[in-house]
């Protein structure tokens, strides 16, 4: 009886604890993501990398960072970079007993698809599949990137099919494990003679498997007191009005105005937008010395001495919020909770057309969108053909530079200048 009743208690107790981890997966259909309920899904998320390498392997980190990313309002997170033999276990219940999800970058700092050397092989299919492979069963992994602002001049739309090519396998070995349809997509940047071009290219064609499950883009157009037609989001959305696929915001927050007041919320997810894209992630949870933080771990310090905060930034520790920003982002969350359409509903008009592959056009963008995609090994052979860069980004981006280098040169396009000086301390530190 009494061997019965250890059984009895430990099945209650493993219940409890899945019930306490409970939470709705989430995928896509159409143009827009759903629960597991039926309920459209928009994105009210933050960008979160604490630590170049992997921030989602301190549990006591992130309990205390998830329960105040509730209280902003937020219900996912980014993160750029995994190590995926890492425990993750510990911070993505956290994150699930707060209701937030993760969008997760697969590339490594080594195996990222670049605009100057562009290429898809074996080993960054690898790399990539292992970081799919360490966090598809988590339910509250609601998405992948297999790159982000890869493209950072106009002239590099040579680059964009190597971008295709790494979701058409990445989909493909996703589906060959059995695993659930985990949204497969990529992170742009901002560069306005690209579009609409590139977020097309990525979902143009009649084959799904090749084509984004969903696209990212990385904007800060919308700064202090401006409005949604003088900021340029009437043009984005104007763009993405007949979008096969869900868009959102990967990236957003622009600060060259402070306080930053976050009014772009209001667009973004009320009437002017909200039926077209799926919300934003704003630039980012912690304070740093690109002043985009939404939380400091406390003041900073000499980073010569510091045993946490390599670049002088505290990397952990009680997340206190950096104020008015964090005020005024809760409350422009507060305020706007789209209801969106039920699954029940969408369903039967839920298919869009793709739309048309763009056509290469001289001194434009140069890929024609029927051309077959790279195979596994290809590089791209420029000849000649110089790769000078030309175009710009558009607004005041934090990932609209090159930035400095932990590995190898590697470049880092979109973790701000305030992670790549992170890297750069833990040279000095090192």
């Amino acid at each position: 009886m009494y061997s019965q009743a250890l059984t009895v208690l430990a099945l209650c107790t493993t219940l409890a604890v899945n019930t306490v981890s409970a939470i709705s997966k989430i995928s896509v259909v159409g143009s827009k993501f759903f629960t597991d309920e039926g309920n459209q899904f928009y994105l009210k998320g933050v960008a979160y990398q604490l630590l170049p390498d992997d921030p989602l392997i301190d549990t006591n980190q992130c309990k205390l960072d998830a329960a105040l990313m509730k209280d902003l309002g937020a219900n996912s997170i980014r993160v750029y970079h995994v190590d995926p033999n890492g425990d993750h276990d510990g911070c993505m219940k956290a994150f699930a007993d707060n209701g937030i999800y993760l969008f997760v970058d697969l590339d490594t700092f080594t195996t990222q698809i670049t605009q100057d050397v562009p290429m898809w092989n074996q080993t960054q299919l690898s790399a990539f599949t292992k970081v799919l492979d360490a966090f598809e069963k988590y339910d509250n992994t609601a998405g992948v990137f297999v790159g982000n602002e890869v493209l950072t001049f106009a002239n590099g739309s040579d680059a964009a099919p190597y971008i295709k090519a790494a979701v058409r396998d990445v989909k493909a070995y996703r589906d060959s494990k059995n695993y659930r349809k985990i949204p497969v997509g990529y992170s742009a940047a901002d560069i306005s003679e690209l579009r609409p071009m590139l977020q097309n290219y990525l979902s143009c064609g009649n084959n799904a498997t090749e084509s984004v499950d969903f696209f990212g883009l990385n904007a800060y157009e919308w700064c202090g007191r401006s409005s949604f037609s003088t900021s340029g989001y009437s043009m984005l959305e104007a763009n993405a009005t007949d979008y096969n696929v869900p868009i959102f915001f990967s990236e957003t927050g622009c600060n060259t105005v402070r306080p930053r007041t976050f009014a772009d919320q209001g667009s973004i997810l009320g009437d002017n937008m909200s039926n077209t894209w799926s919300g934003a992630i704003i630039y980012e949870w912690i304070e740093e010395m690109n002043n985009y933080g939404l939380i400091s771990y406390g003041p900073k310090g000499d980073a010569a001495t510091a045993t946490n905060a390599p670049d002088g930034y505290p990397r952990s520790g009680t997340p206190t919020p950096v104020q008015p920003d964090f005020g005024n982002l809760k409350s422009q969350w507060a305020a706007v909770t789209p209801s969106g359409v039920k699954l029940s509903v969408y369903s039967a008009s839920a298919t869009k057309s793709p739309p048309e592959c763009p056509s290469s056009t001289a001194g434009g963008w140069a890929i024609d969108g029927k051309s077959p995609l790279p195979t596994l090994g290809q590089t791209l052979n420029r000849g000649a053909a110089s790769a000078t860069p030309t175009g710009s980004t558009t607004g005041a981006s934090p990932s609209g530079t090159k930035k400095g280098s932990a590995s190898g040169g590697k470049e880092i396009a979109g973790m701000g200048v305030g992670l790549a000086g992170v890297l750069l301390g833990f040279i000095v530190w090192l």
